[in-house]
């Protein structure tokens, strides 16, 4: 009989890339968790904007059950029902004509970003290949994204990064006007950065983007994997502001805690991936296409999108009443159900303080860089268990309070 894994089994027999935290949850029902020991903890970190219905949601285990009893998986070879029905409802809801299914968001920003290398070759010139993204932007862990990616720290070791990458200020519009030329082929914005701290685009900057992208003949990517499928109220961010991009890219909840991610993009760019241009094993899994199907409907309805907006107001007007007592945070920011407190002078860099202490009150929640503390909850997370959650964080930050 096998032994109980433990956190110790972590240290001996995983790569050190990651860093968990002591407790493992071993079961799930909508926004709370419990570990091995059966003490429970409610989940404002959602798997870090992942788990978009909670945890173990009956829509989405009833569609998994469905499709793990009829078709798991067959290969680009051929094609399957769910895909083509994830992808049809994909373009029925959004600015889209076409998708490229993957399964993880730092493949669908690598396909965004060679299909807009790609397309500029094939229809200007070989030298429109410049690619302008923002300082603290984060667009997944390949070599490619990390590169276009605005935080050195995580290219840094592995060689020579890409070339033709540049990197304007967030936000700041005027940056960007001294890096796009006609030999750019793209800029690559999240609507409100996630990693970066948590921080919206304007409506001037996504704007002024989009107008700059026209006269230069360059496309517009907007990264939704963190924004996407509801986390900002809307069904993408980009509906929130009125700014449509040539190509979106989708993952985290896109499938509820089931790996899948997809590039959205039009009629007029998408040809350039033609047949044998890129691909991906796991693009249109049958088991991940389901279970994204089934978020995607429910998901895209005014009851939950609606929810979401006023889940939002309820975590502020929390977050704001432990500041009141404490004097921790700086600001409030975010939209939908992804939230940002940037920590205060007087704790500069300690948020990550906080999520050990709020492990120990039986909550769980993230980080944005050392200095925002981050939460991105169940976008259907019941409001007594967002009461409960910030009565748990208010314990924890004044244990932090005390011991300063």
């Amino acid at each position: 009989m096998s032994q109980t894994p433990t956190r110790a089994d972590f240290d001996q027999y995983m790569v050190p890339n990651y860093s968990p935290q002591k407790a493992i949850p071993v079961r799930g029902e909508g926004s709370r968790l419990w570990d091995q020991e059966g003490r429970e903890y409610i989940d404002f970190a959602g798997g870090i904007a992942v788990n978009s219905l909670g945890h173990c949601h009956p829509v989405l285990v009833e569609a998994l059950t469905k499709q793990a009893n009829t078709l798991w998986h067959l290969s680009n070879v051929y094609t399957n029902e769910p895909a083509l029905a994830l992808a049809r409802t994909l373009v029925e809801r959004t600015f889209a004509d076409k998708v490229y299914l993957c399964s993880s968001g730092g493949e669908a920003n690598e396909a965004a970003l060679k299909l807009a290398r790609r397309w500029a070759h094939d229809n200007f010139s070989e030298h429109k290949s410049r690619i302008v993204s923002f300082s603290q932007s984060f667009h997944g862990r390949t070599f490619f994204t990390v590169s276009v990616g605005g935080q050195p720290k995580y290219s840094q070791g592995f060689g020579p990064v890409p070339g033709g990458i540049v990197h304007g200020e967030f936000n700041n519009l005027a940056s960007v006007r001294d890096l796009i030329d006609d030999d750019t082929c793209a800029v690559m914005v999240e609507p409100m950065q996630g990693e970066g701290g948590i921080v919206p685009a304007t409506q001037e900057f996504l704007q002024g983007l989009r107008d700059l992208c026209d006269a230069h003949d360059a496309l517009l990517i907007f990264d939704e994997v963190q924004t996407g499928v509801g986390r900002t109220g809307a069904l993408y961010a980009y509906m929130e502001y009125g700014v449509t991009p040539d190509i979106l890219t989708s993952a985290k909840g896109l499938g509820g805690g089931f790996p899948v991610g997809a590039m959205l993009t039009t009629d007029r760019v998408a040809p350039a991936l033609a047949i044998g241009t890129h691909g991906s094993t796991y693009g249109g899994n049958a088991l991940a296409s389901a279970v994204a199907l089934a978020a995607v409907e429910y998901i895209a309805t005014p009851a939950v999108l609606d929810g979401v907006k006023q889940r939002h107001d309820l975590f502020r007007e929390h977050l704001e009443a432990i500041n009141r007592k404490h004097g921790v945070f700086k600001e409030v920011r975010g939209m939908g159900l992804l939230v940002g407190a940037e920590m205060a002078p007087d704790y500069e860099g300690r948020a990550k303080d906080i999520l050990p202490l709020a492990i120990e009150e039986g909550l769980m929640a993230l980080i944005a860089g050392p200095n925002v503390l981050r939460m991105a909850p169940s976008l259907v997370i019941p409001e007594a268990d967002i009461r409960e959650g910030m009565a748990r964080l208010e314990r924890a930050v004044a244990r932090l309070v005390a011991a300063k």
